[in-house]
């Protein structure tokens, strides 16, 4: 079988809660001239801890959109892969829970994915195997993030880095005759860097005790240096993969949308490639780092205002924790 996959809606939500720069130097030592020059961000998005935001919440609104674009039904969704490291809960996964918020009855597959910064791109890609295979028809694939629960607030090294957010695709089986397809993709990881960006406490191996958090040891920890060199390179290397793999030049992408992290390593990615950057698709300023929904939220504003469109040749580019990696070359 040679069955195309296609993107057939995009949807995005984003906490009503705006922080800026400004209001971050009246809690930590910074500013917002120190932020935007090192980070290129200006904002970010705060999930309500009221309720009615949570992961699974962003995750409605914005497939509520997907599947008006995409023409689609809730239960035409065969699956749900959910790219998160700030599920509702442990049990049960996020991705069933937004299965019942969604009202889906046919008792798809829902599966979480926790690859961070990758997450999204690790389920387009594993979607894309599954619909190529014929098993499923319709992928409904997830990047949603509360980050703000797990960022010490104190900590001026990493809590001016990360926002709230969520963006979701729909990708299956491509009509005849229509030329959109995901033409190649890539997938790793590498252990050895797993200490660059952690959060130990909170697992099996050392649960969350009152001395953690009256020491405040149970946040997300990174160490940035070591991230930015592996970051650069790696996004680099899984450019000049999937293009291989397609036989595809990188004079022929219409669009470079990376991972939202830095705008710094943005920039030096596109130099180490030697692509056009007004080519590459940024909008860190307006929403900081939201790990697996940078991707996702990139893609969806590009397309919504015009600048993605049908038959163009896009190329989706991740790194993340673990230290995890994904790239996708597909004809949106």
């Amino acid at each position: 079988m040679d069955i195309k996959v296609k993107i057939k809606g995009t949807g995005i939500y984003t906490p009503q809660r705006v922080m800026t720069n400004f209001d971050l130097e009246e809690m930590v030592e910074t500013s917002d001239e120190w932020i935007y020059e090192r980070t290129g961000i200006k904002q970010r998005h705060i999930c309500s801890t009221e309720g009615g935001e949570w992961p699974s919440d962003m995750a409605y609104h914005a497939t509520l959109d997907a599947l008006k674009a995409a023409n689609l039904e809730p239960n035409d969704i065969d699956m749900i892969l959910f790219a998160s490291v700030t599920p509702d809960h442990k049990l049960p996964n996020t991705a069933c829970i937004l299965q019942q918020k969604l009202g889906i009855t046919n008792k798809c597959a829902a599966l979480d994915i926790a690859a961070a910064c990758s997450g999204f791109v690790y389920g387009l890609n594993m979607a894309t195997g599954l619909i190529k295979m014929g098993a499923i028809k319709n992928a409904l694939v997830i990047g949603s993030e509360m980050l703000s629960r797990e960022v010490n607030w104190k900590d001026r090294n990493t809590c001016i880095l990360f926002g709230d957010g969520c963006g979701v695709a729909i990708v299956g089986a491509n009509e005849d005759g229509d030329e959109s397809d995901i033409l190649s993709l890539h997938l790793g990881a590498d252990g050895k860097g797993k200490e660059f960006f952690d959060q130990p406490v909170g697992g099996a191996v050392e649960p969350i005790t009152e001395q953690h958090i009256q020491e405040e040891t149970h946040y997300m920890q990174m160490k940035g240096r070591e991230m930015f060199k592996v970051a650069t390179r790696t996004l680099a290397e899984n450019a000049r993969i999937v293009l291989d793999r397609a036989n595809e030049s990188l004079e022929n992408v219409d669009w470079l949308i990376p991972h939202q992290a830095n705008v710094r390593i943005i920039e030096t990615t596109g130099k180490l490639l030697g692509i056009d950057p007004e080519k590459v698709i940024i909008n860190i300023d307006k929403y900081a780092n939201t790990s697996a929904a940078t991707v996702p939220i990139a893609m969806h504003e590009a397309i919504t205002d015009g600048r993605i469109k049908r038959g163009q040749l896009l190329l989706l580019d991740a790194f993340g924790a673990g230290l995890t990696t994904g790239a996708t070359l597909l004809r949106y």
